[in-house]
């Protein structure tokens, strides 16, 4: 069991719902217009998880290598700083990780396009071997780009625009403007829940010479660059729920506006960056609640 508690950590079980928040929103709405498949769904799911999974592992390994993971950090103890697990078991576990998210892929598109769809098999191949690049590339290597203060609009691309439009196109193969707002939406919150993850680390990560738009900012405008970010995903939220509203069930998402609202009243008041943390979870698990009661609205309109 203690050889286990720390590739549990590693894993990082708390990011894991957010990562297929994009994957639900896009699945519901395949639901809606008629084209779902409990097997693309599955296959989805687990690919998607097994990228997060391996995007932990490389963050942990990229960062702790540069010695940006150390004593000075604010956030939970990673494995390769803990010494619990050296840094040729954990860039093992990413090639093993990284074979596992080829299979599932490979899986994944067999079930969307089975054997008579080429192009739109080689073009999700494509974007599985970005999906992998972005994953590793975020922390990893000379030129990794979470140095550069670009994570967030790789977060908001990978896991807003790419996943929901991404899954519904497994199922329908073809895409749809209904889309464009949840994309945006769940790629908002998912940057917030990064640029809140660097705001805690803005004294380690600035020590460390890694330039993440916390550190460009400062905290204060940080703070406002981050209020920006959920408040717009609220408000997109309301546009879509005007736009496309069917019934009542299409607004029950609006309920998740409270611990947003109380995440932004949290953030702002913050004076030390360690108390930061626990809001982590909130804004995950209020992304994965508000993409999940969206989806559920949409799939009740459906019967």
């Amino acid at each position: 069991m203690n050889k286990i508690k720390p590739w549990i950590s590693a894993i990082r079980l708390r990011t894991l719902p957010l990562s297929i928040s994009g994957i639900i929103v896009g699945s519901s709405m395949a639901y809606y217009n008629g084209f779902f498949e409990i097997s693309i769904f599955i296959f989805a799911i687990l690919t998607t998880l097994s990228l997060q999974i391996l995007s932990n592992l490389a963050n942990d390994y990229g960062d702790g290598v540069k010695g940006t993971d150390n004593q000075d950090r604010i956030g939970p103890e990673r494995a390769l700083q803990s010494g619990k697990i050296t840094p040729e078991q954990m860039y093992d576990a990413i090639k093993i990780n990284i074979l596992i998210v080829i299979v599932l892929t490979f899986l994944l598109v067999y079930s969307a396009f089975k054997s008579s769809q080429f192009l739109y098999s080689l073009l999700f191949f494509v974007l599985a071997l970005l999906c992998i690049y972005a994953a590793v590339k975020y922390t990893v290597g000379s030129t990794a780009y979470g140095y550069r203060a670009l994570g967030d609009i790789m977060v908001f691309l990978f896991f807003g625009l790419i996943s929901v439009m991404g899954a519904y196109f497994l199922f329908s193969k073809q895409l749809d403007h209904v889309l464009i707002f949840p994309a945006c939406i769940i790629g908002l919150l998912s940057a917030g829940v990064l640029n809140l993850n660097n705001m805690r680390d803005i004294e380690s990560d600035r020590a460390s010479n890694k330039i993440t738009i916390a550190v460009k900012l400062g905290i204060n405008k940080a703070k406002i660059y981050h209020s920006f970010l959920i408040i717009s995903a609220m408000l997109l939220s309301v546009l879509f729920a005007v736009f496309y509203y069917r019934s009542f069930s299409n607004l029950v998402f609006l309920v998740v506006f409270i611990p947003l609202t109380l995440h932004i009243v949290n953030v702002i008041k913050n004076k030390e960056p360690k108390l930061l943390d626990p809001q982590l979870k909130i804004l995950a698990l209020s992304t994965f609640a508000l993409a999940f009661l969206l989806g559920i609205g949409h799939i009740y309109n459906a019967f």
